[in-house]
């Protein structure tokens, strides 16, 4: 009967994006984070539900808090930032979240880079990078180009091998476009991201498709609970860790951050901060290309475009950050069971 009363108390809810944003800052400052802290993680994770990610969107909230709760990540930390050489910018994140750090850095980052023609920003001491392609599409809209990596607790294995190595470790790019929105990439090592597992077990689903996941031992699973304790398959196989590996030199080793094996999950309170490490690098191409760069690029914009069924890297995402504009976006009955379950009462 309890069990009965407590499963009706919750209801999917539908919310502005103000509302979205108002809802998750209260949701991490309840957990131990600072206002502007809390206010810049909430606006990303909102983004990233706004534009169909919702992986990386609200559904982050309860980790987010156990974490910030736990002292896992310190929700109190201020980013500090040091130009270390003319188009090298370091900056500490002080084991807080990864957001505050990224919009610290970012406007630096840009105006290094319009001194300089390239410019590198490299993270360290953070947590979960979030959407990787948030950050380099605000180069790009910027007019520069952008590419991010960021490294991740452990859940891929190398290509033959079973213990996770990797981390989902994503990589995004995005450029400037004449005249419209900027082409994103923003992709995981991962066939998929590691956080549609952790979404389907909040949902109460048991199980996930087919070549999501392997189990402890090495093989393949539909249980959600298996795939989340075993690792990811990656994409493209023995590809997949190939470039694993290249994002993690550039992201871990270059920052002198934690290695993926050695990094704790990012969807618990347990175990020490992350210190995991993220690299931004922005390039300007007026100083290549020139004042032609728009020009040439759109060439081929539109030679992708004219093939019926083809379209530009990220484009889905603005259909739907224009319909979460108008529409709203869902707060699940699950994520606000499970935020009530850890003392949020909302």
């Amino acid at each position: 009967m309890e069990g009965s009363i407590a499963a009706e108390a919750f209801h999917d809810r539908t919310l502005s994006l103000d509302e979205a944003r108002a809802y998750a800052a209260r949701v991490l400052e309840r957990f131990g984070t600072a206002p502007e802290n809390a206010r810049l993680t909430a606006a990303a994770l909102v983004r990233a539900e706004a534009d169909g990610l919702g992986t990386h969107g609200l559904t982050r909230l309860p980790s987010y808090g156990a974490m910030a709760a736990a002292g896992k990540i310190d929700g109190h930390a201020v980013p500090r930032t040091m130009r270390v050489a003319p188009s090298v910018l370091a900056v500490d994140a002080g084991n807080g979240f990864a957001y505050p750090a990224i919009e610290h850095g970012l406007p630096e980052l840009a105006a290094m880079t319009r001194e300089t023609g390239m410019g590198l920003m490299a993270i360290r001491r953070s947590s979960h990078f979030g959407v990787a392609g948030q950050p380099v599409e605000k180069l790009a809209e910027a007019g520069l180009v952008g590419l991010a990596f960021s490294n991740a607790s452990a859940s891929i294995a190398p290509w033959g091998g079973r213990r996770a190595v990797f981390g989902t470790n994503p990589i995004a790019f995005a450029t400037p476009l004449k005249g419209r929105a900027p082409a994103v990439v923003d992709l995981s090592v991962a066939r998929v991201a590691r956080g549609n597992l952790l979404a389907a077990v909040q949902r109460g689903e048991a199980t996930i498709p087919e070549g999501w996941a392997l189990d402890t031992e090495g093989n393949p699973t539909t249980d959600a609970k298996a795939g989340l304790a075993g690792t990811m398959v990656p994409m493209g196989e023995a590809k997949g860790t190939a470039l694993a590996f290249v994002i993690e030199v550039m992201a871990a080793a270059l920052t002198a951050s934690t290695f993926s094996f050695d990094a704790p999950s990012f969807f618990d309170g347990k175990g020490p901060p992350a210190a995991v490490g993220h690299v931004v690098i922005a390039i300007d191409p007026a100083r290549i290309a020139g004042d032609a760069y728009l020009d040439h690029l759109e060439r081929l914009a539109l030679a992708i475009e004219r093939e019926p069924g083809a379209r530009l890297p990220g484009t889905r995402r603005l259909a739907n950050r224009e319909r979460a504009a108008r529409e709203g976006v869902t707060l699940g009955a699950a994520l606000q069971r499970a935020l009530a379950g850890m003392g949020f009462a909302g």
